[in-house]
């Protein structure tokens, strides 16, 4: 229960952690962190049940992170305290679109039970709205400002542009300034260029149902591409793409991972097209190649993934190799 002093303070949105249990996934518990204006925080803990079959359901939860002496500032992903895993955190001071990363069991879009348990839908939506407000505006406020803004209007807000009319001459600067009716045709003309001009350069946008239609099978087919030309292929905008790699979990555009690795996999090619005497290196290099490949298929499987640290060695190893060889052959 909030104190009578803070009940009559506005309280903002400050952090999120979510967990689930090794043991019995079905069991989520989330810490919520809101701040008053007074500098005080206050620190929620709740569990849920996720059934398969059925709606969410809100359950008594008891304070297990502030039992066992846990600062919110020691909670990051992949934290494990006891039979809880952390899948989800959120700080609205350490902010940044780019690292946030929904899993599909916490996705809004992709996940529609949630709306059964409001306490915490409600957290995850504003965090959503936060990431698209940040990422595509310019930082007119602090992230903590944004939250404090979201959790007492609960609304979107877009940004509003004024639209700007097209310049209107009442003077020709080609025409003298006693011949009116050229000024009239003349302006008439500009303001019909200006406005033929406008109409041209609007795209059509992609219909709200071909999007929602779009699935992760769709965004593999392109994965080989870089982001703009998947975005013209799937013909949606580059920030619709982006909000759809969100939703499925993918923090970054593939493309790049896939296409070091086809680099890496050309190069071993290559050797091994040149045939070595030694069979073991000969072996070497076949074998290297064949986790190469494994290595890229698994990253089309599943894009959140990073490049190894053993094959970001090896690709380290042949950028110095081939700067070698670029200083040999200049020195001869």
């Amino acid at each position: 229960m909030d104190s009578p002093q803070q009940q009559h303070q506005h309280r903002f949105f400050k952090a999120l952690f979510v967990f689930e249990n090794t043991m019995n996934t079905e069991l989520v518990r989330s810490l919520h962190v809101y701040g008053f204006e007074n500098g005080k925080d206050k620190q929620v803990e709740r569990e849920f049940l996720f059934k398969e079959k059925g709606p969410y359901v809100e359950m008594v939860a008891n304070p297990i992170l502030r039992l066992r002496g846990f600062q919110v500032s020691e909670l990051f992903e992949g934290r494990v305290i006891g039979l809880w895993l952390c899948i989800f955190a959120f700080r609205a001071a350490e902010f940044s679109p780019s690292f946030i990363n929904f899993p599909p069991k916490l996705s809004i879009s992709r996940n529609p039970k949630l709306k059964s348990i409001p306490k915490l839908a409600n957290d995850l939506q504003m965090i959503f709205q936060l990431s698209c407000r940040t990422e595509y505006q310019e930082p007119l406020k602090s992230t903590a400002d944004e939250m404090h803004e979201l959790h007492e209007t609960h609304i979107d807000r877009r940004r509003r542009r004024p639209e700007r009319s097209p310049p209107l001459f009442c003077q020709d600067l080609n025409c003298f300034p006693n011949s009116v009716a050229r000024c009239e045709d003349s302006g008439s003309q500009q303001i019909e260029q200006c406005a033929t001009g406008n109409m041209d350069k609007k795209k059509k946008r992609a219909a709200s149902q071909d999007v929602a239609r779009i699935d992760l099978k769709d965004l593999e087919k392109y994965f080989d591409l870089p982001i703009l030309e998947a975005s013209k292929n799937l013909n949606v905008g580059l920030t619709v793409l982006k909000k759809k790699c969100r939703e499925f979990g993918i923090p970054r555009w593939p493309h790049r991972k896939i296409k070091s690795l086809d680099g890496l996999i050309h190069e071993l090619q290559e050797v091994g097209r040149q045939k070595p005497e030694d069979e073991d290196a000969a072996m070497a290099v076949e074998r290297r190649r064949q986790m190469l490949e494994e290595e890229k298929e698994s990253i089309e499987r599943k894009p959140f993934m990073e490049i190894q640290k053993e094959t970001k060695k090896f690709r380290q190893d042949i950028f110095k190799r081939r700067h070698k060889a670029r200083a040999l052959k200049m020195q001869n």
